[in-house]
């Protein structure tokens, strides 16, 4: 149910309400003395204090200790207790953080209600900050492409080690999911994973997100930075973060120490950096919009994040697994992708990547006619769209042209899409498109289309004086 510290300088006292607890299913640790009492918390955070004011022959008071666990370990829910009660002692032990205050002679009723509230709230914000970190964030990561396969093969490199990684990538082509793939991988798993919204945070609102405030009121609330002590930091869109904001973070790489808005003391923490943009860094520091060091910085591993243009054969792959997870977490009707859907999915255009994928796959099941295959006509159109009775609506430029000039475009663009389809593997395509492998590369030349390496695949280009 929960691990309860109790200390206090009378023997009887302590041992007493260590009872208690107990009968009440609880597991207690006794402190008493100052010392005793910080070697346990050294030892292992307990999910609550019990705190006697006055601590005989020890270095610390219990309102010594308060402001120490409150500086260090704010979310520990403390319950003093003191036979010297006051009205003034008990103000002055909730404004530095104490959960509640209760005089000796206590009634043992009265002490059960505190302590369970005390463990509701320790539990609330526990819970709360499992959610503000991110936990629950996309870990999908599929593919059999080779450039998939050449990007988690460096990813495998680089978690083992504690170094900075900065992860490029189109939108949507997931940053993010590679993030939490090296977390997942390092020797920091055990650790939180804490992502940081650059884009969404307000700028005036950034710095007590990332380093969290002390107050008289509120006594310490920490900040995603010390929520990420001993894990992973995660800063998405880096690029987004205000100017100001990235000098102070340069200086907590540097150091490994901040100070809490409204705090005096430095906070020392242990985290390892990952950050993420879709923006060219060294454009936005000529711009005056990055800060240079920081870059570099940050910049330690850098690691291209490849979009679907360069893995169009991990699409079929990714279709199916949202259709399963959609099923699974919504309910959605578990259906599978026709022959048809999957080679036009494989060639359409995907500005948004992986997420965009996953909404269109979202919208069919949502939209869809009901049970069997997904086939070509349920998803949304590109430049060419199927009209009805399998009539073909044609874009503005193709309607315009001659038929031999229409034609050799189409056929141009169609082969294009196909090859890179397949990975630049000519025999596929040549199969799945009805032409021997000899023919296709007579319409290839004749059509001004050459093959060629990118990203570890051979994809197709125009070559440009042929056309």
């Amino acid at each position: 149910m929960g691990d309860i510290l109790i200390t206090d300088d009378e023997r009887d006292i302590r041992e007493l309400i260590s009872d208690i607890l107990k009968d009440e299913g609880y597991t207690t640790r006794l402190a008493g003395t100052s010392d005793q009492c910080m070697n346990e918390i050294a030892a292992e955070k307990p999910s609550l204090m019990i705190l006697d004011v006055w601590l005989k022959d020890s270095r610390m008071d219990g309102i010594d200790i308060l402001k120490a666990v409150k500086r260090d370990h704010p979310e520990i829910p403390i319950v003093i207790i003191s036979g010297h009660g006051s009205i003034e002692a008990a103000v002055a032990a909730i404004k530095l953080g104490a959960y509640d205050y209760i005089e000796k002679p206590f009634n043992i009723d009265q002490l059960m209600v505190v302590i369970r509230r005390a463990m509701e709230t320790s539990n609330l914000r526990r819970e709360n900050q499992e959610l503000r970190r991110g936990d629950t964030g996309p870990t999908e990561f599929l593919g059999e492409s080779v450039s998939f396969k050449s990007l988690r093969g460096q990813l495998d490199k680089v978690a083992k080690t504690n170094s900075r990684i900065l992860l490029t990538g189109g939108p949507g082509a997931g940053k993010e999911t590679a993030a939490r793939y090296i977390h997942r991988n390092s020797t920091r798993a055990g650790g939180p994973f804490v992502t940081v919204s650059s884009a969404t945070i307000e700028p005036d609102r950034m710095e007590e997100v990332l380093f969290g405030r002390e107050s008289a009121g509120k006594g310490v609330e920490k900040g995603l930075l010390e929520q990420a002590d001993g894990g992973v930091l995660y800063f998405d869109e880096i690029a987004d973060m205000p100017l100001g904001t990235q000098s102070k973070i340069l200086r907590v790489l540097v150091d490994q120490r901040f100070q809490r808005l409204g705090g005096t003391e430095k906070v020392q923490v242990d985290l390892r950096v990952i950050s993420s943009t879709i923006r060219d860094l060294p454009s936005e520091i000529e711009a005056g919009r990055f800060r240079h060091e920081l870059y570099h910085r940050l910049n330690v591993v850098p690691v291209a994040v490849p979009g679907l243009d360069d893995r169009r054969e991990d699409i079929p792959l990714l279709a199916e697994h949202f259709l399963g997870e959609f099923n699974r977490g919504q309910g959605l009707p578990l259906r599978r992708l026709a022959d048809d859907a999957r080679a036009l999915l494989q060639t359409m255009v995907w500005p948004g990547n992986v997420r965009q994928l996953r909404n269109v796959i979202e919208r069919v099941l949502i939209l869809g006619e009901g049970g069997g295959d997904i086939t070509a006509r349920e998803l949304p159109s590109m430049e060419e769209t199927a009209g009805e009775e399998g009539r073909v609506v044609l874009s503005g430029s193709l309607a315009t042209m001659p038929l031999r000039e229409a034609r050799e475009a189409f056929e141009r663009e169609y082969l294009l899409s196909q090859i890179n389809r397949f990975g630049g593997n000519i025999s596929r395509t040549a199969a799945f498109v009805g032409m021997e492998r000899s023919a296709l590369h007579r319409k290839l030349k004749s059509l001004g289309v050459v093959t060629g390496a990118k990203g570890g695949t051979r994809m197709a280009y125009l070559d440009e004086e042929a056309v």
